[in-house]
């Protein structure tokens, strides 16, 4: 089946001024068996506008979508697999290499992956584009960069500027370059247009900037405060100071690239000083940013906290800041040339270093502020704002790797556990958590939080022995703490790596080390009700059901007085599998789908996974036996983005066949496999919302062949 509109392209919000022949060539390259296509320009010619319009276009000849992968904040080659399996929602719960578990994931699916913006990661993307094609037939790469990746498979388009009027007396319609200025002219000044008074004074504009589309919008942008006339002649004027030339510098960047510079540069020098010198501090700023963010890494004595609000929304006017509403609130970014400008600035002016530290204090801070909030009524709220800086998070952490500033990289490798843990980055967090621990042996609290997060991440995918060898080392270095979450730290560490291990008597032992009633508040906040999940986990395994229902029941408990999700959510899960395993399907289905909503909530993939498997084999009792098929085909969608279904548990793999099993011997295979495919084919989203409402006719969003 195929899956119309699968993929995360974002809407089109502007129109696409000419690039019908790019277009056309894109097209017929794909369709003649190109497997790599590389967009390659200059900054600012639009090679992202053309390939996001490209991406459209041949969505449909992809079955399994099209994904698009940005790459501008990206510093770290290491992390690019990362990236990628972080857009395909490919969850990195396994211990294989990153890159091996796309292979896999990517072998037999029809695919467009984008890679946006690969030029400082040439090397990195030239290594993974020849893995990922050779391992998946079906995959396709549209790829832009300053430079091609160079290697055999590729076929690189070059993108040139908008074609510009030949003459000072061409006609409006005759160039790219002249509509696209129009419009933004209009945008900029209500009312605005093409007369045949202004028109000579457009061409030249457009002819003084060689077509470059970023270069129009900043000039065009300078229209509120000129008229075409005074801006015309005060960028002439710049270009003859500056002077032109028609050679190429080495072998960096065609002559037109002066035209951008020049462009920046004017819009640059028409800044109040105060405007630059923000533009300059929030190049430190990567992936996006928030109105709080600007303040606390910009501000000081030169650059008033109470003034960065109103320079925000001046440098927004000025099309130097681009304004991006979201669900989260407003969040701010720049383009990566404008951000290279206000970099470059930077450094001349000496402040490099003492942003970057800025930077990394704000992101350590909150790290720090979300890990003490994390098992409260914020933590969805904390969630998603996490996940919303995850590039500023990964730059604050480079820089502290950069600088050998082990100290800080544990503090805010440590507090970023429920980041690694919980919220998907399993593989991430073992990468940073790794190299942090390496640069500081030091002991110390935070060494110990380090370390438990590292064994803590590990169990997520699937090593448990790091978990076990850690454990020790950890109570060593807590030994002399006062905190009284450290046993239940350390217990849940020990336990749940024998539980997943399939231990469970040892998995008991190690539990029963936690306090029975929750403790004071301290570092490990966590701690007590993972112990909780263990415990009710391990119950269950051991056929205590009506004992796992009880530690169930009470973990719900605390977590409502807390207000929190995560932890709730697994409690009702474990209250799901003892219903199941007493008989009592209908009580089963209200919690299976009750952990469903507060996985959803959190989007933790495995925890969806698992409350839909739980909620299949509930649904299957109840005598819905098409229904259960519909969910388990969902349930497998989002347990191939995981790499090993059930987690390789053999009581959670059979407890899916059985299901499985029944499910066809009700309804038969041919019906089975039909309305399974439905359910796997459904896009995950549509399929997670069905399943939260009660059984009954399949919905419209699901199609039944």
């Amino acid at each position: 089946m195929r899956r119309q509109g699968a993929g995360n392209l974002t809407s089109e919000t502007r129109e696409l001024y000419g690039r019908q022949q790019e277009l056309a060539q894109i097209r017929r390259l794909f369709d003649n068996g190109a497997r790599l296509v590389t967009l390659a320009g200059v900054g600012g010619v639009g090679k992202t506008r053309l390939a996001l319009r490209a991406a459209h276009e041949v969505q449909p000849s992809f079955r399994d979508g099209v994904w698009w992968v940005e790459l501008s904040s990206l510093r770290r080659g290491a992390l690019l697999a990362h990236a990628v399996s972080e857009v395909l929602a490919l969850v990195d719960q396994t211990t294989r290499p990153m890159i091996d578990v796309l292979a896999d994931y990517l072998a037999g699916r029809e695919v467009l992956l984008v890679l946006d913006t690969c030029e400082h990661l040439v090397h990195e993307c030239a290594l993974a584009a020849e893995v990922l094609l050779r391992a998946a037939p079906g995959l396709r790469i549209l790829v832009t960069s300053r430079r091609p990746l160079g290697i055999h498979v590729e076929r690189p388009l070059t993108v040139a500027p908008l074609p510009v009027p030949e003459g000072e007396g061409a006609a409006f319609g005759g160039a790219d370059a002249m509509a696209l200025l129009a419009d933004r002219a209009a945008e900029a000044v209500p009312g605005f247009a093409v007369t045949d008074a202004n028109r000579p004074d457009l061409v030249r504009l457009c002819r003084s900037l060689d077509g470059l589309p970023l270069a129009i919008e900043l000039a065009a942008a300078r229209l509120r405060d000129l008229s075409v006339a005074e801006l015309t002649e005060k960028l002439d004027d710049r270009f003859a100071v500056l002077g032109t030339t028609d050679e190429v510098v080495g072998d960096t960047e065609p002559p037109w690239h002066q035209a951008l510079r020049t462009a920046i540069g004017w819009s640059h020098e028409l800044c109040t000083p105060a405007e630059r010198l923000l533009w300059a501090r929030l190049s430190v700023l990567v992936g996006g940013f928030d109105a709080e963010a600007a303040r606390a890494v910009c501000a000081d004595a030169r650059l008033p906290e109470r003034a960065i609000p109103g320079l925000l929304a001046s440098l927004t006017d000025k099309s130097v800041v681009m304004w991006e509403p979201t669900g989260g609130g407003e969040r701010y970014r720049m383009l990566d040339t404008i951000r290279e400008f206000g970099a470059a600035w930077l450094r001349g002016l000496g402040e490099e270093s003492t942003l970057r530290h800025r930077h990394r204090d704000y992101f350590r801070a909150l790290a720090q502020a979300a890990d003490a909030a994390w098992m409260g009524p914020d933590q969805i709220a904390w969630h998603d704002r996490t996940t919303a800086e995850h590039a500023n998070l990964r730059a604050a952490l480079d820089f502290c790797l950069a600088e050998q500033d082990g100290p800080s990289g544990l503090q805010m490798a440590g507090a970023l556990w429920f980041f690694w843990y919980a919220c998907g980055f399993a593989q991430e967090g073992e990468y940073y958590l790794d190299r942090a621990l390496d640069l500081d042996p030091a002991s110390g609290p935070d060494r110990a939080k380090a370390l438990w997060a590292r064994g803590m991440v590990g169990q997520t995918v699937g090593d448990m022995e790091t978990g076990l060898r850690l454990v020790d080392t950890f109570r060593e270095v807590t030994a002399d703490e006062a905190d009284e979450t450290v046993p239940a730290a350390a217990a849940i560490l020990e336990g749940a790596c024998l539980a997943l291990s399939g231990r469970q008597t040892r998995a008991a032992e190690a539990l029963d080390t936690a306090p029975c009633t929750p403790p004071p508040p301290g570092r490990y906040d966590a701690a007590w009700s993972l112990v909780q999940v263990a415990r009710s986990f391990v119950h269950i395994q051991l056929g205590e059901v009506a004992e796992a229902a009880v530690v169930a029941d009470r973990l719900c408990v605390v977590c409502d007085d807390h207000g929190e999700t995560h932890a709730r959510a697994w409690g009702d899960l474990l209250r799901a599998l003892a219903a199941l395993a007493l008989g009592r399907a209908a009580e089963a289905e209200a919690h299976a789908r009750d952990a469903l909503d507060g996985k959803r909530r959190v989007r933790d993939s495995l925890g969806i996974a698992m409350a839909l498997d739980a909620l299949a084999s509930a649904v299957l009792s109840s005598g819905h036996a098409e229904r259960a098929a519909q969910l388990l085909g969902t349930a497998d969608r989002v347990w191939q983005t995981l790499g090993s279904p059930q987690m390789g548990a053999p009581e959670l793999v059979a407890a899916r066949q059985a299901c499985e099993a029944q499910a066809r011997q009700a309804i038969g295979d041919d019906t089975y496999e039909t309305t399974f495919r439905a359910g796997y084919d459904s896009d995950p989203d549509v399929g997670i919302n069905h399943a939260l409402h009660t059984p009954g006719t399949a919905p419209p969003d699901l199609e039944i062949d």
